[in-house]
């Protein structure tokens, strides 16, 4: 019995993990989003680093705005580490609003996934 809408979020993102890992070649963009922020990671989950990052902390704009910035963000810095193709790994959010608007803003930014 699911107890709570973050308990639901929870058995969701195990279950895309399960089946989303990131290698060298090809790693992992993991999303999180809070009420406020949200964060963008490009993760090597075989060796267990973080290759790139970025956040809203400190942009300007509505929310949706702030995600669109995040995802140029995310992907000029995975460029600069070599990175051009990922996963997406959506963390157990619904593909829409914010999460939708970080990972097109990524895509047109140049990043492949």
């Amino acid at each position: 019995m699911i107890k709570s809408k973050k308990d639901a979020r929870r058995r969701v993102r195990y279950a895309i993990r399960k089946k989303v890992s990131g290698t060298s070649e090809r790693p992992r963009l993991a999303v999180f989003r809070s009420n406020s922020e949200i964060y963008a990671q490009v993760i090597d989950d075989v060796a267990g680093n973080t290759l790139a990052s970025a956040s809203s902390a400190g942009a300007k704009g509505t929310k949706i705005e702030q995600a669109n910035v995040v995802g140029q963000l995310i992907a000029e810095n995975a460029k600069k580490v070599g990175v051009a193709t990922v996963v997406f790994d959506r963390g157990g959010f619904l593909y829409h609003g914010r999460i939708k608007a970080l990972a097109e803003s990524a895509r047109e930014a140049g990043l492949k996934f």
